[in-house]
């Protein structure tokens, strides 16, 4: 790892977003809440918080954090037959959470997969991306493309 006992301790967040593309009766499975295995948006929401919680376990080079916030919102945006998933992570440390943020939305969009890969093995976890990340003496970085 990379040693950061130097790095101020300063607030840090970061913003990660992905998507789930499924079938349009997927879509409509999941908004009703009829899929087998349960809420598959709640479900996926909470693995999310865990999996940012456990990124460095995870990650090898990554370091374990102790995050003070980790918010997860999964939308259904059926005109694209797709789930929305964006996470944000905020910590007071040395070093940045991207890692946490982007761990999050993967782990989400495993879990939508798992959820629903009995009726719809043709859906792609797609996008995943850091939209926004602030702290430390890099700065703040905002994705100009959404």
């Amino acid at each position: 790892m990379v040693d950061v006992t130097q790095k101020d301790e300063t607030l840090r967040e970061a913003v990660a977003s992905g998507c789930v593309y499924a079938k349009p009766e997927t879509i409509q499975l999941i908004s009703q809440r009829r899929m087998a295995k349960g809420d598959v948006l709640e479900v996926a929401r909470l693995a999310g918080i865990i999996a940012a919680k456990k990124t460095g376990e995870l990650i090898p080079l990554c370091h374990p954090l102790a995050l003070t916030s980790v918010e997860l919102q999964l939308s259904i945006d059926r005109e694209n037959n797709k789930i929305d998933i964006e996470a944000r992570v905020v910590t007071i440390g040395r070093t940045g959470v991207e890692m946490e943020a982007l761990t999050a939305v993967s782990v989400a969009g495993l879990t939508v997969y798992d959820m629903c890969k009995a009726v719809d093995r043709e859906m792609i976890i797609s996008d995943i991306k850091l939209r926004k990340k602030s702290g430390g003496k890099s700065g703040t970085f905002i994705r100009k493309d959404k």
